[in-house]
């Protein structure tokens, strides 16, 4: 299976040539990756910001833990999530749904009854972690395609959301930065890519029941 090599030549990159750049091509690639990606109910409440400005970039390292595939990298990516989830959000899923798969809307309301009780049910903390969850599936995904396009990446957990909320002007929109995503191509100075991939082994991984 090709995806188990490929996977197993991708590691978190440490540091980027930043000489290098993803092709237009494979960055929409990618991005329509993330668009297909699974959610719960469909809904997809989280937004993809793709920093692009260096100075932007630059303004977010020190809040990065100075970690260098901020800048260095080829481009970046905010996973962010939404805040809250509203009965507007559903409304508007079920809209969409009706439209592409050319439904009549009233047959929809059943099911976005359901989808609104289960919600309703959350307390706004709930609401919030199940949304953060959503951008995980995502970033699994575009790890998943950059592997295959032969093309570095990096998941990032250690960076201040509270001022990367303020640089991007997050609450504005109703979002939270929930994790980032540096992809490029590896320099040759990266020792890392050298070492062998620790994982623990598939009997240890998966239990039988």
């Amino acid at each position: 299976m090709q995806l188990i090599k490929d996977l197993n030549w991708r590691y978190a990159t440490k540091k980027y040539d930043h000489t290098k750049k993803v092709s237009d091509q494979d960055l929409t690639a990618i991005k329509e990756v993330i668009r297909l990606t699974a959610t719960s109910y469909g809904l997809q409440l989280f937004k993809v910001l793709h920093i692009k400005n260096p100075e932007v970039r630059a303004t977010l390292l020190p809040h990065s833990w100075g970690q260098p595939q901020i800048t260095e990298a080829s481009d970046l990516f905010v996973f962010c999530h939404y805040d809250n989830v509203t009965h507007t959000d559903i409304d508007n899923y079920l809209e969409l749904k009706a439209k592409l798969q050319e439904i009549p809307l009233e047959n929809l309301e059943s099911y976005g009854s359901f989808v609104k009780k289960g919600i309703d049910k959350l307390s706004q903390d709930e609401k919030e972690i199940w949304n953060h969850k959503q951008t995980y599936i995502a970033l699994g995904k575009a790890l998943v395609a950059c592997a295959e396009l032969g093309i570095d990446s990096t998941p990032i957990e250690g960076f201040a959301a509270n001022k990367y909320e303020e640089i991007l002007e997050l609450k504005s929109k109703n979002l939270k930065a929930s994790v980032v995503l540096a992809i490029g191509y590896r320099s040759d100075e990266d020792q890392t890519q050298h070492q062998a991939k620790v994982r623990k082994s598939l009997e240890e991984i998966v239990e039988e029941i």
